[in-house]
């Protein structure tokens, strides 16, 4: 189900597309093994990196987070709609994957301001013939927007999951809060909220280096405590579920997380050190590596 944003003139895309600028969709698509990212994000990438060796580990656990909520909430809650507003650029297990290999019937809304995701969202509808998939090309400032657009897939008089998953770090208090609470205002009972955020609670002096490469680069980034974090649930009325909020490698761990496929000695030896990112095995984690909080909650 493509949806009118996918009409765009390419011509009139690729001038939207802003290459001397990193964009943190585009600099998480480099932490993810992506190849749809430009010099100036992967300079982005490689900075974070050197200020946190070991940062990768908070994109890569982010993610597999993402994985066990869908997972669990089609699952055991038998959710059949997801809003996932900062898709993010398509990459292996996107939310309608994980959701129509569980319940075919799935229908799934992404959402993201990149023109450079726009450019690749055919990716993310191709919707098994049960279920259905769009796109919308619309900013998380905009929620108003985003609930109208959302609205021709998604019934919302039945549950919906509010996917907000490394968004929320890039938007300011004074707009961080009313825009979750205008979304949840408009999910029904049984809707559900996946959440996660990068904090300073956990290793602060790793993260911060972190902060300092991105906001020398222009972005918004914002680090909430746990109480910050947890007060986009309580302040709206919703049920944390169990564990409550946590570090994302201990939000319900299941497997272990998947292993990427390993590529020929000799080839990984020529890669960079940000290149070599997407191979590695993060099942080595410690809690002195994460600096993202995980959460899921239920609206009454």
């Amino acid at each position: 189900m493509p949806g009118d944003a996918l009409s765009h003139d390419p011509a009139e895309l690729r001038k939207r597309i802003d290459t001397t600028k990193a964009h943190p969709a585009r600099v998480y698509d480099v932490f993810l093994g992506g190849k749809d990212n430009y010099p100036v994000d992967r300079a982005a990438a490689a900075a974070a990196l050197a200020a946190n060796p070991r940062g990768y580990l908070d994109v890569r656990h982010n993610r597999d987070f993402l994985r066990r909520a869908v997972t669990r909430l089609a699952q055991d809650d038998g959710i059949r709609q997801f809003l996932d507003i900062g898709t993010g650029l398509p990459t292996q297990e996107n939310v309608h994957q994980i959701a129509q290999r569980i319940n075919p019937d799935s229908r799934v809304v992404y959402v993201d301001n990149d023109p450079v995701v726009l450019a690749h969202a055919r990716a993310l509808l191709n919707s098994g013939p049960e279920g259905a998939t769009d796109y919308i090309d619309a900013d998380l400032k905009s929620p108003g927007q985003i609930l109208e657009a959302a609205a021709k897939t998604l019934d919302f008089d039945q549950p919906v999951a509010l996917v907000l998953v490394a968004v929320l770090h890039f938007v300011e208090d004074a707009e961080a809060y009313p825009i979750v609470r205008e979304l949840v205002e408009a999910l029904p009972s049984g809707s559900r909220l996946v959440l996660s955020h990068l904090t300073e609670d956990l290793n602060a002096e790793n993260i911060r280096a972190v902060q300092r490469t991105f906001t020398e680069r222009g972005f918004t980034f914002v680090l909430r405590t746990k109480g910050e974090v947890e007060r986009f649930l309580t302040d709206n009325g919703l049920e944390l579920d169990d564990p409550g909020v946590v570090p994302a490698h201990h939000w319900r761990p299941d497997d272990a997380a998947p292993v990427p496929e390993q590529p020929d000695a000799s080839y990984l030896a020529s890669l960079d050190d940000i290149e070599k990112v997407r191979y590695r095995d993060i099942n080595d984690v410690t809690d002195a590596d994460i600096n993202v909080y995980a959460v899921t909650g239920r609206k009454a």
